[in-house]
Parts: C-alpha cells; sequence; structure tokens
C-alpha cells in the first residue's frame, strides 16, 4: 500500500471512529507501528487529525463519542485482558455496580461465573451478559434509553439509584487523566456515572492505554475518587502513558496493568494465540515480589501488575534517581 493510500484509510478510521489507537491502525493497514506513527504525524501537519497518547483522534482537542458498533471493534484484546484482571477484584455474594460501556460488557460476561453476585447497572447490554447466569441478580435502573450505547440515563435512572448502597462500581469513560479523572463525551451518561459513584464504597475505572491522558467534555470521577485503575500494558514507547499511569499513583490510585493475552482467571487456559502477561517498568517502580506484587503496594489481582499509591513527590523522585 503506498503512503497516501495508508494515510487515506487512517483518516478515514479516525472520522468513522472518533478516536483509533496505533495498534489498531498498524493492524488494519497492515504496518508497522512506526509507519503508522510518521502517517499520522503528518495527518497531524495538515490539520487533519489530532494525535493522542498510542493514537489518534478527530481534530478539536475534545473528542466525540464514537458508537457501539465502533467502540466494539476497537481494542478488543485490551478490553479483554482488563475485564480478566476486573473480575479478579469480585468475590462470591457481592453486590456491584457496572456502568455502560464495551470494557464494563466484557467484565460482565465474566461475572457471570461469581455466584450469589448482585449487578446494578444502567447498561443494556451488561444486563443481556448476565441474563442467562446462575446464582447471580441483575438489578437495572430506570431511566431513558440512550441508543449509541444502550445505556439508561436521565433523572429516572439517578433517582433509582438513591439510597443504594454497594461494595464497589465499575466504571468506564471516554478519557482519563490525572488532572481531571474519568470523563466521558455525554452529559446525560456522565450525571448517570457520577450517580453510580455515590452508590459505590470504592470506584474501580476501566480504561485502556489510549484513553490516558484524553480529556473529554465532563467529568464523572474526580481523580481523587477512583480507588483502582485496570488498564492494559502501553507500547514500549509510549512514555506519555506511562507517565500519566505515574501521576494517576502519585495521587493515590492502585494501579493494576494486565497485559493482552493474558491468562484468564477460575483456572482457564490462554486464548488462542494469546501471550501471557509480561511485567511492565512505571516510573518509580520498585523491585518485584513474587505473584506480581510490587514492594509496598498491597497484592495485586492475579495476572496484573500493581502499582503501589503510597507515593509523595520526594519518594518518587528518590526512586527515579534509583
Amino acid at each position: 500500500m503506498f503512503a497516501a493510500e495508508r494515510r487515506q484509510l487512517i483518516l478515514e478510521m479516525v472520522r468513522a471512529n472518533g478516536a483509533v489507537s496505533l495498534r489498531e491502525l498498524a493492524r488494519v493497514v497492515q504496518t508497522s507501528e512506526v509507519t503508522v506513527r510518521r502517517d499520522v504525524r503528518a495527518l497531524e501537519a495538515e490539520g487533519l487529525l489530532d494525535r493522542r497518547h498510542g493514537g489518534a483522534v478527530l481534530p478539536g482537542g475534545l473528542t466525540r463519542e464514537s458508537g457501539f458498533p465502533q467502540k466494539s471493534h476497537l481494542a478488543t484484546a485490551e478490553k479483554t485482558a482488563i475485564a480478566d484482571v476486573a473480575a479478579s477484584l469480585v468475590e462470591e455474594g457481592e453486590a456491584v455496580v457496572v456502568g455502560a460501556g464495551t470494557t464494563t460488557q466484557e467484565l460482565a460476561r465474566r461475572l457471570a461465573r461469581v455466584p450469589g453476585l448482585t449487578v446494578v447497572t444502567n447498561s443494556l447490554l451488561v444486563a443481556q451478559a448476565l441474563a442467562h447466569a446462575n446464582r447471580v441478580e441483575v438489578v437495572m435502573t430506570g431511566g431513558t434509553l440512550r441508543g449509541s450505547n444502550y445505556a439508561l440515563v436521565g433523572s429516572g435512572a439517578e433517582q433509582s439509584l438513591q439510597g443504594l448502597r454497594v461494595s464497589r462500581a465499575f466504571l468506564s469513560g471516554s478519557g482519563l487523566t490525572a488532572e481531571r479523572g474519568l470523563s466521558t463525551s455525554n452529559m446525560l451518561s456522565a450525571s448517570v456515572d457520577r450517580a453510580l459513584v455515590q452508590a459505590a464504597a470504592e470506584v474501580v475505572v476501566l480504561a485502556d492505554h489510549t484513553k490516558l491522558g484524553t480529556d473529554t467534555m465532563f467529568q464523572t470521577v474526580p481523580t481523587d475518587v477512583i480507588t483502582r485503575l485496570v488498564t492494559d500494558e502501553p507500547p514500549a514507547h509510549d512514555e506519555r502513558a506511562a507517565t500519566e499511569l505515574q501521576a494517576l499513583a502519585d495521587q493515590g490510585v492502585q494501579i493494576a496493568v494486565a497485559g493482552t493475552g493474558a491468562a484468564a482467571h477460575g483456572g482457564e487456559q490462554h486464548p488462542p494465540g494469546g501471550r501471557p502477561r509480561r511485567d511492565v517498568p512505571l516510573p518509580g517502580q520498585r523491585g518485584r515480589l513474587p505473584g506480581g506484587q510490587f514492594r509496598g503496594g498491597p497484592g495485586g489481582p492475579l495476572g496484573a501488575d500493581v502499582l503501589a499509591p503510597e507515593r509523595s513527590a520526594a519518594r518518587v523522585a528518590d526512586l527515579r534517581r534509583r
């Protein structure tokens, strides 16, 4: 494929989806991420798109929200790995809330195997994934259906969550920064997500690496409210993503990093063609203990690296010097 053809295809993908990772672009145009990154720089110079950490977005700063059909085909391996790790946090008999999104839909498919679980959700996709689960109770909010992501929104959804209390909330979004926390491009979705957060003792954000450093219009969860982030392994060249992860950890967020193809939980085998998780060095990382635990931090879920949230600016500087 000639450079002009590649760039036209890249541009069409970004226009169709709003945001596309370099990995996905390289896969579609059948070339290396290095070549794709060069193409993205050229298109950015022409004002046709904007570069973001590990991907490209429509020009204009704050990205628009993609519809479900586009999202469902993006970063599928990363979402699977993230869902595997997130599901390991849930124990038998718990009550949790799960927000709308393609990553939370993947999580719901794994939660179907947790007996005695109660899941409160505003997502039709999450409810569908759990509809035939044995010994899992699904509670849906009220509200108005938003067709682009199959979620219930509006005052009905928010009012149905009043007085609710669960152990933790699992949420996704359009962007995540250390400065603003989790954000989304739709005001109604953001309002319901805030209500879901109010119902939970802990907040777990599920976000693949392409969302790190991306800022969208409506804040849903401030950084100081996020208990844990489950994300995928950033590309080796993406130092900005690693820096964003460190900034989140500095503010008290516990980070679990899952590699694509990481082993599923509950004794399942690696998916065909998958590869085991490999350790991801992050800025300020200390020595590693067996089982993926970082020294000084709590033990992480199976198949994930955990970056402990006990940081100060001086301590991080000292660790980096080492």
